[in-house]
């Protein structure tokens, strides 16, 4: 791929239409590598073209399964489309590709509430720290019926941090009945 030498000092000059050529021709070869593809898409989102990206991540995905950078950015892509449930399983997918991207990681735990995973959310919050976390192992609580709902419940509402939030998750969890006297 000796025409990519100069893809640096077109990405350094922010000559993103220059980059996408170069590119272009080089995932037109027989076999190109799947960086060309992942940086294809990087490239176009740069460019103002961010949905023309999606074909190029799967692509890079499919051309090296295991590519965790690319699923990460076919999550963020599918996400933008609108499409929760792709993105849940190129995050997890990303995430399993790599236990250590911390981002990754937290994606999957946001998803897995939106998708009702608890048990899967329940393993990605149980030890996370912060307000997001607390938020979060409240509501695997009270979706589950947990009887830790409760007593989570009134840490989130005796914080100034969580209090509002907590409300929300409150009355979101609640089936049908809030209590009238509130914890903490």
């Amino acid at each position: 791929m000796r025409d990519l030498e100069k893809l640096p000092a077109l990405l350094a000059a922010r000559d993103w239409a220059g980059a996408e050529r170069l590119l272009r021709r080089a995932a037109k070869a027989k076999s190109p590598p799947p960086e060309v593809y992942y940086n294809l898409a990087k490239v176009l989102e740069a460019g103002g073209k961010p949905d023309q990206r999606l074909p190029w991540l799967k692509r890079a995905v499919a051309a090296r399964p295991g590519y965790a950078v690319a699923l990460f950015e076919l999550g963020r892509a599918e996400l933008e489309a609108g499409r929760a449930t792709a993105a849940y399983r190129a995050y997890l997918a990303a995430w399993r590709a790599d236990p250590t991207d911390t981002q990754a990681r937290q994606m999957v735990g946001r998803l897995a509430l939106r998708q009702c995973d608890w048990a899967l959310a329940a393993e990605i919050w149980g030890a996370a720290e912060g307000p997001e976390a607390a938020l979060a192992r409240y509501r695997i609580a009270a979706e589950t019926g947990a009887d830790t709902a409760q007593d989570l419940l009134g840490d989130l509402l005796t914080d100034p941090a969580t209090r509002a939030e907590a409300f929300k998750l409150m009355v979101r969890t609640a089936r049908g009945s809030v209590p009238l006297h509130l914890p903490g």
